[in-house]
C-alpha cells in the first residue's frame, strides 16, 4: 500500500472498534443473563444506549494514532465505572429480572477485559503495522519554520509509530535545506502530493494568510492544526492534543463526524423514515403513480444521480413532476414548461421529495442536511463560492437549514449560491438534535404554509 492509499481504511477503524464492543456486551449479556431477566433482548438493547451515551459523553472511541496508552486506560476505567452504574440501575425498575451480585460482576469484569485487549491489540497492532509495512501513514507538510516548527519535524521522524510522513516545511523568512518551499507554493503542494495534515505555525503567518489558509483546508476536505504561541483563533471551536509532551491545536470542523453522534443520527433517520415509508407512502406511493400516469407518458419515479456525501454520486428518487425531456440537469423555473399540473402541486407541497425517504432508508442522504444539488451547480460553484465543498463531509439531506430559511429553489444569482452555503456550513459547524428537529418541524409548516420559491 502506498502513501496514497492512506486513510482508505482508516475510516473503517472506529465502527469495527464500536461493532466489536457492541458483539461483545451481547454475547456477554445473552450467556449470563438468560436467566436472570425475562426480556434479555430489551435489557441488551437498554445496555447498548446506556453504553454509547457514556461513550459520548467521555469520548470513549476518540482515540487517535498519537494518543498515550495510559489515556486509553482511564478512558477503559471511566466507561466500565459508568456502565456497571448502568446496569446495576435497569434492575429495582424491572420486576421479573433477578438481582444477582455475582452475575454482574461477572459480566462488567468479562466485557471490560475483552474491550481492553481488543482496544490495546488493535492500538499496538497499528503501530507496528505502520512501522514494518510504511503503511496507513498521514502526509504532513508544516507552515512555518520556528524552532517549535523543528521539534515537531523531529517528533515525526523519531515517532514512526504515531504514522506521520514529513514533507516539508513551508516558509518565507528561512532558508534552510530542508525548506520545500515559499508560503504561496504550499496550496498547489498540497494537492499534487495528496497532503492529508497541515501544521501551522502560527508565529510567521499573518492573520490574513492564516484565514486564507484555513478556508483552503476546508474546501478541499484537509485536516488543518495550530502549533500554539501567542496567537489567538477566536472564529473556530479548538481542541487540545499532545503528540508526547508536544500541544498542538486541531480545528472542530463538526460533531457530525463523532461516532457516537453519527450513530444517534443514523438511528433517527432509520426510525423516521420508517414510520414515513409505512404511514404515508405505503398509500400516497399508489395513489400518485395512478394519477402521474394518467397525466403523463413516463415512469412514476425521477431518478437522477446527485453528489452525497464525500461527493460519492448517488440515484436521488423523486417522483416525476415534469414531462419526460432531455435537460435534467436545467432546474427548475418559475413557470416551468416542463412542469406538469400534477407535478406543480407535488413540487408546491415537496410531496415530489418524499421518495427521499428511501434514499435516508438505504443510508444514501439523512433526513435533515445540506440538499443535494445537481453535479452542474457542483462544477459551476465548487472552485467559486468559498467553502462550498464543505458540505460534502457529511450526507444530504431531504430538508436543511437554508432550505427553511428561505434559500431553496432557482439559483438566479450567485449571491443566492453563497446564502445557501452560509446556512448550510453553519449547520454543519453547529449542529444538535434540536437543530434537527426545529428544521423538521419548519419543514412540515412550510408545506402546509406554502413557500414562494417551492416551483
Amino acid at each position: 500500500m502506498t502513501a496514497s492509499q492512506i486513510g482508505r481504511y482508516s475510516k473503517y477503524i472506529r465502527p469495527i472498534s464500536i461493532l466489536i464492543d457492541l458483539t461483545i456486551i451481547a454475547v456477554m449479556g445473552f450467556y449470563l443473563f438468560s436467566n436472570h431477566v425475562s426480556n434479555v433482548l430489551f435489557f441488551i438493547l437498554y445496555q447498548y444506549i446506556g453504553w454509547f451515551f457514556i461513550a459520548y459523553s467521555i469520548k470513549f472511541y476518540a482515540i487517535y494514532r498519537f494518543t498515550p496508552p495510559v489515556e486509553i486506560a482511564s478512558k477503559i476505567f471511566k466507561q466500565g465505572i459508568l456502565f456497571l452504574l448502568v446496569v446495576i440501575a435497569f434492575f429495582p425498575f424491572s420486576r421479573q429480572a433477578v438481582f444477582s451480585e455475582f452475575t454482574i460482576a461477572t459480566f462488567i469484569s468479562l466485557v471490560l477485559l475483552l474491550v481492553t485487549i481488543f482496544k490495546f491489540s488493535l492500538f499496538f497492532y497499528l503501530k507496528e503495522y505502520r512501522i514494518l509495512t510504511g503503511s496507513n501513514y498521514r502526509n504532513a507538510v508544516i507552515v512555518g519554520f520556528t524552532p517549535e516548527a523543528i521539534r515537531l519535524k523531529d517528533l515525526f521522524e523519531t515517532r514512526k509509530d504515531y504514522g506521520y510522513r514529513f514533507l516539508g516545511f513551508f516558509s518565507d523568512k528561512k532558508t534552510s535545506p530542508n525548506n520545500t518551499g515559499s508560503l504561496s507554493e504550499i496550496k498547489t503542494f498540497v494537492i499534487e502530493n495528496k497532503v492529508d495534515e497541515i501544521y501551522c505555525s502560527l508565529n510567521e503567518v499573518s492573520d490574513n494568510y492564516l484565514k486564507d489558509l484555513i478556508d483552503f483546508a476546508d474546501e478541499n476536505n484537509k485536516t488543518i492544526k495550530f502549533i500554539p504561541d501567542t496567537k489567538e483563533i477566536f472564529s473556530k471551536n479548538l481542541k487540545i492534543d499532545y503528540y508526547d509532551f508536544f500541544p498542538v491545536l486541531s480545528l472542530k470542523q463538526t460533531m457530525l463526524n463523532e461516532p457516537a453522534v453519527k450513530f444517534f443520527k443514523r438511528t433517527f433517520d432509520i426510525v423516521f423514515s420508517l414510520l414515513v415509508i409505512i404511514f404515508i407512502l405505503s398509500w400516497l406511493c399508489p395513489l400518485l403513480a395512478i394519477l402521474i400516469k394518467i397525466e403523463s407518458k413516463g415512469p412514476v419515479f425521477f431518478k437522477q444521480g446527485r453528489p452525497g456525501m464525500d461527493e460519492n454520486e448517488f440515484v436521488c428518487y423523486k417522483f416525476r413532476s415534469m414531462q419526460i425531456n432531455k435537460t435534467t440537469e436545467k432546474e427548475a423555473s418559475k413557470d416551468d414548461p416542463r412542469v406538469t399540473a400534477l407535478g406543480r402541486f407535488m413540487r408546491k407541497t415537496s410531496i415530489d421529495e418524499l421518495p427521499q425517504f428511501l434514499n435516508v432508508l438505504l443510508g444514501d442522504m439523512s433526513v435533515v442536511g445540506p440538499r443535494p444539488h445537481l453535479w452542474i451547480q457542483n462544477k459551476e460553484y465548487g472552485n467559486k463560492v468559498k467553502k462550498y465543498m464543505i458540505r460534502h463531509c457529511v450526507k444530504p439531506g431531504i430538508t436543511g437549514l437554508a432550505q427553511v430559511s428561505g434559500f431553496r429553489g432557482e439559483i438566479t444569482v450567485e449571491r443566492d449560491m453563497i446564502n445557501r452555503i452560509k446556512f448550510d456550513v453553519f449547520y454543519i459547524e453547529n449542529w444538535s438534535l434540536m437543530l434537527d428537529l426545529k428544521i423538521i418541524f419548519q419543514t412540515v409548516v412550510n408545506i402546509f404554509k406554502g413557500d414562494q420559491k417551492a416551483y
